[in-house]
């Protein structure tokens, strides 16, 4: 058993050994990250708001205002339009463009009139003095500029992560750096760096307060969009997300703080990690590479959405927009910015930048800080620990409610967390509990249900299942090879079965024997009792082995009595039947016995064999000789101590010369009652007399307690006694001993 144990322990650390590989970044399964971004979503749908946040307002690009306005591109007077009507009538706080400007606007014509003006209409003075004067309202980027002056707008742009070979990589301008990286760590921190960009026209970003890139280098292999950076690198500087800057402008303020932490160093350098973005006051907890997990307040339609011709026409609700942060983006299909996130599978990208400003502004953004990759490797040693050396040591419904309770107790912490705005790894810590748990389960089926299969093979007619159970925990403890021990035996046997046999068909006699046999097995295996044989009506069983029991006087005791309780309640049984009455007779015997698998080459038996084993047997024919149920010997009676027994005779049975000191159990001497008690004191005194040959005083007891007592045959059994010794004085140095002859 204890290398079954061993084999256990060393299977479950090989389990533990293949997830550390993944938590310590040696090796990571793929199937482990889709695992984990699984158990991310369903924490985040579990708990998701679902309510309406309206301070954030997405003016949508959607298909009623193409239908309206027409095809996108719209001509960027109208987008000017907008702008204007958004500050001036609608008094918005700032506006976020999920757009890029990085083409010119020559939706105008302006170009093909120019054109003509330098060819064809080139000496048409009224024409050259008509464009003159519209060639003002033609200029649709600096129309577009003009609107973005002094207002408090955000434009988007991308990063490039990647170049094609040749490929430039920069277009258009860039908007002002957040910050100017530090030297020291500028190199070392592990934050996404880009190779180029794709900016808005130079003349647009210029005039716009700011810019924020709406690129997303952290899309998940799956596709889904869980984190988004905050900031990147380009050249040095780190720039704002569109999210970020957009609630800068929100909030008015330029200054941000990074709060950079020393990791340790490699290579005999040291390495760095952005903890924190402050920002006037709110701390932005990033992960290494600056980005955060969205904080999804629900599925599409979490942010009010304003259809973008109801502003342009001037339509739109007032109330709506007042005072807020308003995001400009598209939920058409066609324009191909719709994303899938762990809410919903198409999804506007616009709407992702609103949660992302919703979480900032509310203090939700959760956080997966780097301690918790050392978290989860001390979580899944001591759960690998608990489980290998709990589970091979219970049932498996134990391990069952244990492995429960180990999953109920990670969930529950990593729920607490979560609603703390940390988020602690699940995916390998119930892995580990589930496969660990499979493995115990399977060894056991596989390998020591085998082995119980064996033993119950071998002795599940003769013991209780129970029994069979310890056993197979514990083979080390019982052995099939033949060894001495005290043991105590039990026989049993109906009272007049030949007469009862020979009144009764074959098929109602064997009805008989089962109906008496089944209970009375039931309860010598209650009582931990071993099955040896039946013979015909007689039953032999025994205590202590194959597994040792130290109580098995005491065992074999109980079981001899309910047997004569159990009797008692099948009497009614058979008299419904039609069958005769029953009565058993039973002789137990404590004393080294020869016990283990014995027999032929062709069948083998696990039995007992000795002095011992015969004496038990002539013990339960005694029974009918002093017209009691149950006989034990001295050795029985002293291991029961609690017991209150009536000594029956000192006899010398056949096949032993030793006189043996015979009783009957009376009960618990707590539950003796006074009149038993007070009898046995009579018949003690009665017996006291018969061993001194006062023949007169103990045949005067001996009668009065027949007649007190006329259903105790033992009393009629002195008095024949009495009458005999008499007559044929036993002599002086009689000993008390009576021999029986018989059986």
């Amino acid at each position: 058993m204890q290398l079954q144990r061993i084999i256990r322990l060393v299977l479950s650390g090989l389990i533990l050994l293949i997830l550390l590989v993944d938590t310590a970044g040696l090796y990571k399964y793929p199937f482990l990250k889709q695992l984990e971004n699984w158990t991310y979503d369903t924490r985040l749908n579990f708990t998701r708001l679902d309510t309406l946040d309206d301070r954030v307002v997405i003016v949508d690009i959607d298909e009623n205002s193409l239908a309206e306005i027409g095809r996108w591109p719209w001509g960027r007077d109208k987008l000017a339009t907008i702008v204007d009507n958004l500050f001036e009538t609608y008094q918005v706080k700032v506006v976020g463009f999920d757009i890029v400007f990085a083409e010119k606007d020559e939706s105008s014509g302006l170009e093909m009139f120019e054109h003509l003006a330098d060819t064809t209409l080139k000496d048409n003075v009224g024409y050259q003095m008509a464009l003159e004067e519209i060639r003002p309202a033609l200029l649709y980027d600096e129309i577009f500029a003009n609107s973005l002056i002094g207002k408090n707008v955000v434009l988007g742009y991308y990063f490039k992560a990647n170049l094609q070979q040749g490929e430039n990589g920069v277009s258009g301008g860039l908007p002002p750096a957040l910050t100017k990286m530090d030297v020291q760590w500028s190199e070392r921190l592990p934050i996404h760096k880009a190779l180029g960009y794709g900016g808005n026209l130079e003349i647009l970003q210029s005039s716009a307060r700011s810019g924020g890139y709406f690129d997303n280098p952290f899309v998940d292999f799956d596709g889904v969009f869980r984190r988004v950076p905050l900031v990147q690198a380009y050249q040095g500087y780190l720039f704002a997300s569109l999210a970020l800057a957009t609630t800068q402008g929100y909030l008015d303020t330029a200054s941000i703080e990074l709060a950079v932490e020393a990791q340790g160093k490699k290579g005999g350098k040291e390495y760095y990690a952005l903890e924190n973005i402050n920002l006037k006051g709110s701390r932005i907890p990033v992960d290494a590479n600056g980005a955060v997990f969205v904080p999804y307040r629900g599925r599409q339609g979490s942010f009010p959405y304003v259809p973008a011709y109801k502003v342009l026409e001037g339509s739109a609700d007032a109330s709506q927009l007042k005072g807020k942060i308003v995001l400009i983006g598209t939920s058409a299909p066609g324009l191909l910015d719709l994303r899938s996130t762990p809410v919903q599978n198409i999804y506007p990208g616009v709407e992702v930048h609103a949660n992302i400003i919703s979480g900032i502004l509310d203090d939700r953004i959760k956080h997966k800080p780097a301690w918790t990759v050392g978290y989860e490797f001390v979580l899944l040693v001591i759960v690998a620990v608990c489980m290998a050396l709990l589970l091979p040591l219970v049932s498996p419904l134990l391990a069952a409610v244990s492995t429960l309770g180990f999953a109920g107790m990670i969930m529950a912490g990593t729920f607490s967390a979560w609603n703390n705005n940390l988020i602690l790894p699940l995916a390998s810590p119930m892995l580990l509990i589930v496969l660990i748990f499979m493995l115990h389960m399977t060894y056991g089926f596989f390998i020591e249900s085998r082995g119980k299969r064996q033993l119950a093979n071998l002795f599940g007619h003769y013991i209780p299942p129970e029994l069979v159970d310890e056993m197979s925990e514990s083979p080390e403890e019982f052995s099939l090879e033949g060894e001495n021990r005290e043991m105590t035996v039990l026989f049993s046997d109906v009272r007049g079965f030949t007469t009862i046999s020979e009144g009764m068909d074959p098929r109602e006699l064997t009805q008989l024997m089962n109906a008496l046999l089944t209970p009375m097995t039931r309860v010598i295996h209650k009582n931990r009792g071993t099955i040896d044989k039946y013979m015909g009506d007689a039953i032999m069983s025994f205590w202590g082995a194959p597994l040792a029991d130290t109580e098995h006087a005491r065992h074999a005791l109980y079981a001899a009595m309910e047997m004569i309780d159990e009797l008692k309640i099948m009497q009614e049984d058979f008299k419904r039947r039609g069958w005769p009455a029953v009565n058993i007779g039973i002789g137990l015997n404590t004393g080294n016995m020869n016990v283990g698998n014995m027999g032929s080459e062709f069948r083998m038996a696990y039995t007992v064999l000795g002095d011992a084993v015969n004496l038990g047997a002539r013990l339960e024919g005694l029974t009918k000789n002093y017209g009691v149920n149950i006989i034990v010997n001295e050795s029985t009676k002293a291991a029961i101590p609690e017991f209150l027994f009536r000594e029956l005779d000192l006899v010398r049975v056949k096949g032993k010369s030793e006189p043996v000191a015979i009783f009957e159990p009376l009960g618990h001497k707590n539950d003796v009652e006074k009149s038993v008690k007070d009898e046995l004191s009579t018949y003690r005194k009665a017996m006291a007399n018969f061993r001194a040959q006062s023949w007169d005083k103990a045949e005067l007891d001996f009668f009065n307690l027949q007649r007190n007592y006329p259903d105790r045959y033992l009393y009629q059994v002195y008095l024949e006694r009495i009458s005999v010794y008499r007559n044929e004085p036993p002599g002086d140095d009689w000993d008390g001993v009576f021999t029986h002859t018989s059986k």
